[in-house]
């Protein structure tokens, strides 16, 4: 057993033999725990059948102090004895956190959490303060160890950042952030970043995110969009984004030119009566090197208002450059009673590519993916549920392979 495996199931176990100590400390519990089998074939042919025990454990205000401890991770392995990557053990999160630590609206937190800004986001095990300050701002400070989950780990290896915000004429939100990663103790990523948020007379909602690479000199990343909501029954939204690959500087990968992507959506929807909603949406996919491409798609949803749920969407991208697609995506569920929730899927697309990318006489092939799926749930009990799903996934390229998922929840 490895060091992290190790770890992670020392700190579940932890959290399994602490759980009555928790609770008679006076403190609410609360959590889920999840264990789940599936089996596939890889690209190889080989069977893997990855198993995994999840457990995500919550203890509020324990010892009647305000101190809030949350844990989630699983344990990891292949039943079939194969090395795969997917089958790996993981420790997401598992952390302290105090409102009002030491003085007003100051919130401490501490441990392995995941810190997220305009600027950046990463896993880290550090520290984080929250504070609130003049009625309208917000200042927030981090920094700790950066997780790595398929690299290596170590002191050198560090993430730190802070964020502020404010909220102006009531509806404008401001936000300025601020990241910077270390590789081994060299400057690996510095990164700048500003967030805004503006509703206009609950008719118009703006946002928009953009991030600086300050080592590369370069905007990495831009996002703008509008959403119209001024009826309940349809709404529709406007959107543009901008991204470009942010390497760390010490990876061999900076050197390297990369290519910008930019994206403008246009999207309406509409409910047609209580529980159904219809939707357009157009895509235009800009590429410098390739023939830029439009993609529709439109469908109808039923949310499960009584029995039944689920969608059917066409969708058609067109390009010059051959990367056609045609197909169709459809799902329906139906609740049998309150035991029982089952369902069935399909998803047809059909490409134009070519099938040998290293043939540079090899011309172009209509390849063809299907993927179909039953799906169920069984609800035991209110603190206990069965889920099940098996699919077929078929491809010209690829031929076909089989997948299936079993899950036993039980939330406390």
């Amino acid at each position: 057993m490895g060091v992290k495996r190790g770890l992670l199931f020392g700190l579940v176990s932890a959290v399994l033999v602490l759980g009555p100590f928790f609770d008679a400390s006076g403190a609410r519990i609360s959590g889920r725990t999840s264990t789940v089998v599936e089996w596939f074939d890889d690209a190889n042919g080989k069977t893997i059948v990855p198993a995994y025990q999840y457990v995500q454990f919550n203890a509020y205000d324990l010892a009647d102090k305000g101190y809030d401890f949350r844990i989630y991770g699983r344990i990891g392995d292949d039943l079939a004895g194969e090395r795969s990557s997917s089958a790996k053990s993981r420790l997401y999160y598992a952390y302290i956190d105090k409102q009002d630590f030491g003085i007003d609206s100051l919130d401490l937190r501490l441990g392995r959490q995941f810190v997220t800004s305009a600027a950046g986001a990463s896993v880290m095990d550090g520290l984080r303060l929250d504070y609130d300050f003049l009625d309208n701002y917000s200042l927030t400070i981090f920094g700790g160890g950066d997780v790595a989950y398929y690299e290596g780990y170590n002191a050198k290896d560090a993430v730190a950042g802070a964020e502020i915000t404010g909220t102006f004429f009531k509806t404008l939100n401001l936000g300025l952030s601020y990241l910077a990663r270390f590789d081994g103790g060299l400057l690996a990523q510095e990164l700048y970043g500003l967030d805004v948020e503006y509703d206009i007379n609950d008719l118009l909602y703006f946002y928009s995110e953009t991030q600086y690479d300050y080592l590369s000199d370069r905007v990495s990343y831009f996002l703008a969009g509008i959403r119209y909501y001024q009826f309940s029954q349809w709404k529709a939204r406007l959107e543009y984004l901008y991204s470009l690959p942010v390497f760390s500087s010490t990876s061999i990968y900076s050197v390297f030119a990369v290519d910008e992507y930019e994206e403008i959506l246009a999207e309406l929807t509409y409910d047609i009566a209580p529980g159904w909603r219809v939707f357009g949406r157009y895509t235009r996919e800009i590429y410098p090197e390739f023939s830029d491409a439009n993609v529709f798609e439109a469908g109808l949803e039923k949310l499960r208002t009584d029995r039944w749920g689920g969608y059917l969407s066409g969708v058609y991208r067109d390009d010059e450059d051959g990367q056609d697609l045609k197909g169709f995506k459809f799902h329906c569920s139906y609740l049998f009673n309150k035991h029982v929730l089952a369902g069935a899927g399909v998803e047809v697309d059909v490409f134009d590519r070519q099938i040998d990318y290293f043939d540079i006489d090899s011309s172009s092939d209509e390849t063809t993916s299907k993927r179909y799926w039953v799906d169920a749930t069984l609800f035991v009990t209110k603190a206990i549920n069965l889920q099940a799903k098996v699919e077929r996934i078929e491809s010209d390229l690829w031929d076909y392979y089989n997948r299936g998922r079993v899950r036993l929840n039980f939330i406390f």
